[in-house]
C-alpha cells in the first residue's frame, strides 16, 4: 500500500518557516537534522505525530521563486491543510497575527480561507462538509 509519508512546503527561511509553522499554526517539530548550509527541518500535527511530515524545504532550486511568486500573484494556494472549523481557525489565527488573503468562504462541499505564511507561499485551510 502507498501512503504520503513527507510532503514539502518551499520556504524562503527555514529558521522563519519553522517559528510560523510551530508558533503560529501549532504544527511540532519532528526532525531537525543538519545538512550543511541548511536542514532536514520536519513539522507534524500534534494530534498526529506518527503521521505526514511537512519538510519545510529551503526554495533554493532557481524555478522555486518564479514557481511561488507566480502561484502568490495569482492567489493559488501552495498546498492546503485540513481544519475541524475553518471559521474558528481563522479567528485563533487572526488573533495570532497571521494574515489572510482570503477570509472563510463556502465553496458548495468545503469552506475554505487562504493564509500568508511568511514565507512566500499562500496556504489553503479547508474544512470539508459533512
Amino acid at each position: 500500500m502507498i501512503r504520503i509519508n513527507i510532503t514539502s512546503v518551499l520556504v524562503d527561511d527555514q529558521a522563519v518557516a519553522l517559528a510560523f509553522y510551530t508558533d503560529k499554526l501549532g504544527f511540532v517539530k519532528k526532525h531537525d537534522i543538519p545538512m550543511g548550509e541548511h536542514r532536514w527541518l520536519t513539522v507534524v500535527s500534534p494530534q498526529e505525530p506518527d503521521g505526514t511530515e511537512l519538510l519545510l524545504e529551503p526554495s533554493e532550486h532557481p524555478a522555486a521563486r518564479p514557481f511561488k511568486e507566480a502561484l502568490v500573484a495569482d492567489g493559488i494556494p501552495f498546498t492546503s491543510f485540513a481544519v475541524d472549523d475553518v471559521h474558528a481557525e481563522f479567528a485563533r489565527l487572526s488573533a495570532a497575527g497571521v494574515r489572510f488573503v482570503q477570509e472563510p468562504v463556502d465553496m458548495g462541499p468545503v469552506t475554505v480561507a487562504t493564509l500568508d505564511d511568511t514565507c512566500g507561499n499562500l496556504i489553503q485551510i479547508a474544512t470539508m462538509k459533512s
